[in-house]
């Protein structure tokens, strides 16, 4: 696996695109999982909004963010979406960060793709 140091990724929902729930769910697993194969992982990966879903408990996408974490890919999830929900007590892959962090991240990095 190679981590890309100048690659964010910002994922800002727990499902992709706007569709159906069930099948956005698919599409976001299947997204991440296209990411993990291509063996070019983002440094980063940050959560926002409902995103967060899917990093806490409960997440039909814990196994494939696990092995992004694993693999040294660093995952954050937004400290306000994740109080907004009441779901600080649940977050189970990755640690808090905050709008300022967040924003230097996306001014920072070369490469920035949001989901």
């Amino acid at each position: 696996m190679k981590i890309e140091k100048e690659f964010l990724l910002i994922i800002k929902s727990s499902i992709f695109g706007d569709s159906e729930p069930d099948l956005g769910e698919k599409l976001m697993k299947s997204m991440l999982t296209m990411f993990w194969e291509s063996e070019s992982l983002p440094a980063r990966i940050i959560f926002m909004t409902s995103g967060i879903f899917l990093t806490t408990n409960n997440s039909y996408a814990e196994e494939i963010l696990k092995k992004f974490q694993e693999a040294g890919v660093t995952i954050l999830s937004c400290g306000t979406c994740l109080e907004y929900y009441d779901r600080k007590d649940r977050l189970i892959i990755g640690s808090e960060t905050n709008m300022k962090d967040s924003v230097r991240a996306m001014l920072e990095f070369k490469k920035v793709v949001t989901l």
